[in-house]
């Protein structure tokens, strides 16, 4: 699923694109074709491309925001006009058009035009953790939240929760770990604050580096690395299914406590 850094990253080559300019939408999935978005989004202005966590929001004058959640499948691109197609034409969800430049989301699960107010008051947007990647990070709200879960839980599956912290995933989830020498099975209620909050210090920058430079910036230390040394101490990384989705966790035994 793409993290909060791939959904900064798309926002990032979107906005030089389309802030400030009028757009019109030269696609939309068939599922879209009773609400009219060619009729509803043409010639009007973008004045803001945003996110929150794995969430993306396309805002336009006259109080409309297009929401976008790629969950498993999705992704967006950006290219010129007539330029290559990163996947088959007949995935293409939506294609709006900035001058020379288009904007495409493919296989995009949730994909849905909304107006600002509902947006405000939306309640899945709403029972969202603090962004991981804002500016400034509102490390209390996380905190707050952190501390509104079972204590019990484990950590390593608390932090995939979207409720207590927006943007991460099963990557981050266990780079976070590893960065902070947690062990991602320890209960939540057995982490000081501190220990809570260099999970989020320990992986925010990296995530901001992918997030505006491109995800080929920055390189998985543990993740997927099963089997082979610890970059750290040298003890072979382990991997198991944690939490009720079963998402695969990769850890080090060895300096992880």
């Amino acid at each position: 699923m793409p993290e909060g850094d791939t959904i900064l990253w798309a926002a990032t080559r979107m906005r030089p694109v389309l802030e400030g300019q009028p757009v019109e939408v030269i696609h939309t999935h068939a599922r879209f074709g009773r609400e009219r978005w060619p009729e509803r989004l043409g010639g009007r202005t973008v004045t803001a491309v945003q996110t929150h966590g794995k969430n993306l929001f396309i805002v336009l004058d006259q109080d409309l925001v297009l929401h976008s959640h790629l969950r498993m499948t999705g992704s967006w691109d950006v290219r010129p006009v007539g330029g290559r197609w990163r996947r088959s034409p007949s995935r293409a969800w939506l294609i709006l058009r900035a001058g020379r430049h288009e904007v495409i989301e493919y296989d995009g699960p949730v994909l849905e035009l909304m107006t600002a107010g509902r947006r405000r008051f939306d309640q899945r947007l709403a029972a969202l953790g603090p962004d991981l990647l804002a500016e400034p990070f509102d490390a209390a709200a996380f905190l707050r939240r952190l501390r509104s879960t079972d204590p019990q839980r484990a950590i390593g599956d608390a932090l995939l929760d979207q409720r207590i912290l927006a943007g991460i995933g099963n990557i981050w989830k266990s780079e976070s770990c590893w960065a902070a020498q947690v062990d991602p099975w320890r209960p939540v209620a057995s982490l000081s604050d501190a220990q809570a909050l260099a999970l989020v210090e320990g992986i925010r920058p990296r995530m901001l580096l992918s997030g505006t430079q491109g995800m080929r910036a920055v390189r998985a230390r543990i993740y997927r690395r099963a089997g082979e040394p610890c970059p750290r101490c040298r003890t072979p990384i382990r991997s198991r299914g944690q939490g009720d989705e079963n998402r695969t966790t990769y850890w080090c035994p060895g300096c992880q406590h």
